[in-house]
């Protein structure tokens, strides 16, 4: 029993010291949440406020976007009111926007209600939110497209982005539903995604959060695809509406997603809202769980500089105990900084390699190739080795060789040979290390 006991408060531990860079990274972050009303139409819904209460005290600035569309529906038919539809846009009349503001209204209480629970045992013990809700989107009506009139079905005229970021900066959470005001004092029915993406683009929020009964989108095989560009995100949703296979709230906020990135939001996340924690495990940890559509990579290859050596050294340290890389010191590395090329992802160093140059034998050795057990399953080794190729050809050397120990195949497997110690530069040869036994493979440039 004291061994079970043991294990879970080792992962605990492990748990709290992963998240420990995303929880300092995250900290005064501008957050815009979509919750559709897919979402809240689960029990696990509960699940997700708690989460996103856990965010508020975490430092995280929260706005909550609120949809309706499947309570709506069942609402009009409960009243017998047809749902008409153009282009895919709801036609609002009077007697549909009477019913549409009672369902918001009613999840407006809901959310509220859950999000002032402090009951002890639970997740919101002692969380004293504050939740903020008002008239900071001015609606303007859709108007008439191709002889159909909208009617009371609205766009966002403009946001009061201050009022936003007084409520916030007062530590409340803003929360937001499909009904805004217009100027002249009329009430209108907007989509949440539409909210949700002028909101974030308007306060330059850092994420923007929706859900979708999976996490994420799938590609081919039924696997989550990690990260999407704006184009390629693009290129899915158009195969979507052709295929006509995905959830209406996951097209919309997909839609929403590279609206929101191509006007400067840096990353926007689709998870599930099915699974217990997918927000959290979205955001807390190093592989995610869903999908993010990205204005930039979350990875990217560059040089190394000297505030890197901490992570550098956490990368092959590991490697160095087994007996599979030769021990650098701090001070060694300080000193060979410049020659090293790393990987990195969300501030997190999870690759690197070394070009060592020797001049005097027009060659240079690939050195020091490392990439952290999670990542090993998408070449970045290659990318890696692509990179110090090109550094070497660019200097004009004619060979590249590099030691091993444990790593013989997959340097023959990218165009390198196995040779023997005479083949070394007279400098490296000296060095050699006649215990380790390391075998010398080299590529002609």
């Amino acid at each position: 029993m004291r061994c079970k006991q043991r294990v879970r408060t080792t992962e605990l531990v492990d748990g709290f010291r992963h998240s420990a860079p995303y929880v300092n990274a995250h900290r005064g972050k501008t957050f815009v949440v979509m919750l559709g009303g897919e979402a809240l139409a689960q029990n696990q819904f509960r699940g997700i406020l708690n989460d996103v209460a856990l965010l508020h005290s975490l430092g995280i600035k929260v706005v909550l976007v609120y949809g309706a569309r499947p309570q709506i529906d069942a609402a009009l038919a409960a009243n017998g009111i047809e749902p008409a539809y153009h282009e895919g846009v709801r036609i609002t009349d009077e007697d549909s926007l009477k019913v549409i503001k009672q369902v918001a209204g009613a999840l407006q209480f809901d959310i509220t209600a859950r999000l002032s629970m402090s009951l002890s045992n639970t997740p919101m013990q002692g969380a004293q939110i504050n939740l903020v809700s008002g008239n900071f989107v001015i609606a303007q009506p859709l108007g008439v497209d191709n002889g159909v009139d909208f009617c009371l079905s609205g766009k966002v005229r403009r946001i009061d982005t201050q009022g936003l970021k007084r409520q916030l900066d007062n530590h409340c959470i803003v929360l937001m539903g499909p009904i805004a005001a217009s100027v002249t004092g009329e009430s209108f029915n907007l989509t949440a995604e539409e909210i949700a993406t002028q909101v974030a683009i308007k306060l330059k929020a850092d994420k923007m959060i929706g859900f979708s009964s999976q996490n994420g989108i799938l590609d081919r095989n039924g696997d989550v695809i990690a990260e999407l560009m704006p184009n390629d995100a693009q290129n899915i949703l158009t195969k979507l509406a052709e295929q006509g296979s995905a959830c209406v709230g996951t097209m919309a906020f997909l839609k929403a997603s590279i609206d929101a990135c191509r006007n400067g939001v840096p990353r926007c996340h689709l998870v599930s809202y099915l699974d217990d924690g997918a927000l959290l495990q979205e955001l807390f940890s190093r592989e995610g769980i869903g999908t993010q559509i990205v204005t930039e990579s979350a990875e990217r290859l560059r040089r190394a500089s000297i505030s890197d050596i901490g992570g550098i050294l956490n990368l092959i340290r590991p490697l160095e105990e087994q007996g599979i890389l030769v021990r650098r010191s701090r001070e060694q590395l300080e000193i060979e900084i410049e020659q090293f090329m790393l990987i990195e992802r969300d501030g997190l160093v999870i690759g690197c390699a070394a070009l060592y140059p020797f001049e005097e034998d027009n060659a240079g050795e690939f050195a020091c190739l490392v990439v952290h057990p999670d990542y090993r399953d998408a070449d970045r080794g290659s990318l890696l080795l692509k990179n110090i190729i090109g550094q070497a050809r660019s200097r004009g050397y004619s060979r590249l060789f590099a030691l091993t120990t444990r790593s013989i195949h997959w340097f023959l497997e990218h165009g390198f040979v196995i040779e023997d110690v005479d083949a070394l530069p007279q400098k490296k040869k000296q060095l050699y290390n006649y215990q380790r036994r390391s075998k010398i493979l080299a590529l002609d440039l």
